[in-house]
């Protein structure tokens, strides 16, 4: 038994340990190949890779071709910008490409201001969300991206979709007979945008790709992508996409197998750790992504994601979602939308109680007491399971005499020996006098492990937790703890848990067993200050009720083994001594 338990002990950890590295898998290295990708202008890839990867997208703010171009008929004479605010979204949009430049997110914070999905300081090779693309075209790409277009819908460059849906077009049109018209309409209350695009050339019409460019510009998914430890709990950006009822998710080291998809899609875009970018029903569809890798050194550099989607014809009304990956808000927007959560194969389970999380905080108004209230009660209901494998396990420390004393006599056999069978035999027949079950110590430990990963992986994974403030000295609940108070608290509560918890394994075992709350501190260390807080109210939890059950079942019972040459007078029918009636 004490091999069993040592056993689950260590799979508890490997299982978490891999479960979060499996499902939360880090960011490929820096300057690798992801880097190598978007090194050429526009996205080209480098020689090596130029036969897997399709032609990329041209340059959206490249130099003007070196070719003559048609005078212009509709359109600007300077460059200008846009301010759309909805209530949610402050957006920029240019004229010169009727393109997105900026894109912030109005509730949530980076460095104290509000977070820009478009990544700042962009190279000039880069595109940025709605240009557009023609692949047989390289000079009309160049054009349609460099343009200055006639706008209208806004007021002195701002246009206020705070409480109705507004919108912003683009017109442009040379004396080639080139005409574009470009539309983004905007939702009040989200963050969808729907848009709209027309190209023709004479009396050609042109079906145009959209391309978005390197995403997102969350610096919390994708500055720590030089560290091993908090790569291991950050999502980098990444493609995604919905087709034929699964989910699917690219990493940027993948891309160079198969950079293309085409197929049904229910939403495709790309992601990272809690925001997503993301063509919702686009249709039937041909979406291409590229690895980018900004300038930078060490944590500096940062991996990112471009997508470039061509639809099935020129996109009308084309939705997309360019915002954070909030449960209820997705599921508002499309039910399969909240599959983007990647919270592992214990979705099922960490959905509610992502709900029951949510319910706790309308009272408390705080997250980390949320937190707090909420491992409460998830002890509360194991306590049944946990109560019965302590007193599973005390009854195995009691017969642990008894056990060695069985063991001893077959001690000089080899495993292979037949004999070996009877130790087993009278094993099994003590545990069926003693009414006790080798495995009941273990089955309710495993009947926790759901629990536990859902609710890791819920902690893991929601926003909600992102910037969220516990008070003392922890300010962000999704980051470790600055000064590693909690995973040191964390750690002593493990040692203390396992010195008190009864045992029959013997000393070597033990000292292996005192191990894990090491491993277990080394790895919580950068994990997230919101799961380790957790961890360590469930500890204090156990430590408690082992407290309270060694109190209601009393001191241990330590079961008198009889000398062998006693117990050989019994087997031989012979009369007991008085001291042997007294102990049986």
């Amino acid at each position: 038994m004490e091999r069993r338990v040592l056993i689950a002990v260590i799979l508890s950890f490997l299982v978490l340990y891999g479960y979060q590295a499996l499902f939360v898998p880090p960011p490929p290295p820096p300057g690798g190949q992801a880097g190598q990708q978007a090194a050429a202008p526009g996205g080209a890839p480098s020689p090596s890779t130029s036969a897997a990867t399709p032609p990329p997208a041209p340059s959206a703010a490249a130099p003007a071709p070196a070719a003559p171009t048609a005078p212009a008929t509709v359109g600007d004479t300077a460059e200008r910008t846009i301010v759309v605010e909805t209530a949610t979204v402050e957006a920029t949009l240019t004229n010169r490409g009727a393109r997105v430049v900026s894109w912030k997110l109005k509730e949530y914070r980076d460095n104290g201001e509000p977070l820009d999905l478009v990544p700042s300081a962009l190279p000039a090779d880069q595109p940025t969300p709605f240009s557009l693309r023609v692949d047989e075209d390289p000079q009309l790409t160049e054009r349609l991206n460099t343009a200055l277009y006639r706008v209208s819908g806004d007021v002195d460059g701002r246009v206020d979709a705070r409480t109705s849906e507004s919108g912003v077009v683009f017109e442009f049109e040379d004396a080639s007979g080139l005409r574009v018209r470009k539309e983004l309409r905007f939702d009040p209350r989200s963050y969808i945008v729907s848009f709209s695009a027309g190209v023709n050339q004479g009396d050609r019409a042109i079906n145009p790709s959209v391309q978005w460019g390197p995403g997102l510009g969350d610096l919390g998914a994708t500055s720590g992508g030089g560290s091993f430890f908090t790569g291991n709990y950050i999502q980098p950006p990444q493609a995604i996409f919905h087709r034929a009822g699964e989910v699917e998710r690219v990493l940027a080291a993948d891309l160079a197998q198969q950079p293309v998809h085409e197929g049904e899609f229910r939403f495709v875009g790309i992601d990272d750790h809690y925001f997503i970018a993301s063509a919702l029903n686009p249709g039937a569809a041909r979406v291409e992504f590229r690895p980018v890798t900004l300038p930078g050194t060490g944590e500096q550099q940062r991996q990112l994601m471009a997508h470039t989607i061509r639809f099935a014809g020129p996109p009308q009304n084309v939705r997309f979602f360019y915002g954070p990956k909030q449960f209820d808000l997705l599921r508002s927007v499309d039910a399969e939308l909240v599959r983007a959560i990647n919270y592992g194969m214990f979705g099922w389970l960490a959905v509610p109680l992502l709900g029951a999380l949510q319910w706790i905080y309308g009272f408390a108004g705080n997250y980390g007491w949320s937190i707090v209230m909420l491992t409460i009660l998830i002890n509360i209901a194991i306590f049944p399971l946990r109560h019965k494998s302590v007193v599973s396990m005390r009854k195995m420390q009691e017969l642990q005499p008894q056990m060695k004393a069985i063991q001893d006599r077959y001690a000089g056999l080899k495993t292979t020996d037949p004999a070996r069978q009877k130790m087993n035999t009278e094993v099994m027949n003590l545990y069926r006098e003693k009414g006790v079950n080798p495995a009941s110590g273990c089955v309710p430990m495993l009947l926790q492990f759901p629990v536990l990963l859902a609710f890791y992986s819920m902690l893991s994974q929601s926003i909600e937790l992102r910037g969220a403030d516990f008070g003392f000295w922890i300010h962000d609940l999704s980051a470790p703890d600055p000064y590693f108070v909690i995973p040191i608290l964390m750690a002593a509560t493990m040692f203390w848990q396992t010195k008190i918890t009864p045992t029959t394994a013997d000393p070597a075992q033990q000292r292996v067993m005192m191990i894990m709350p090491l491993m277990f501190t080394f790895m919580f260390l950068w994990a997230p200050s919101g799961l380790v807080i957790y961890w360590f109210v469930s500890n204090l939890w156990a430590i408690g009720q082992q407290y309270f059950t060694n109190w209601m079942i009393g001191p241990p019972v330590v079961q008198a083994v009889r000398p062998p040459a006693e117990r050989r007078l019994k087997n031989a029918g012979a009369g007991r001594t008085p001291d042997a009636e007294k102990r049986t």
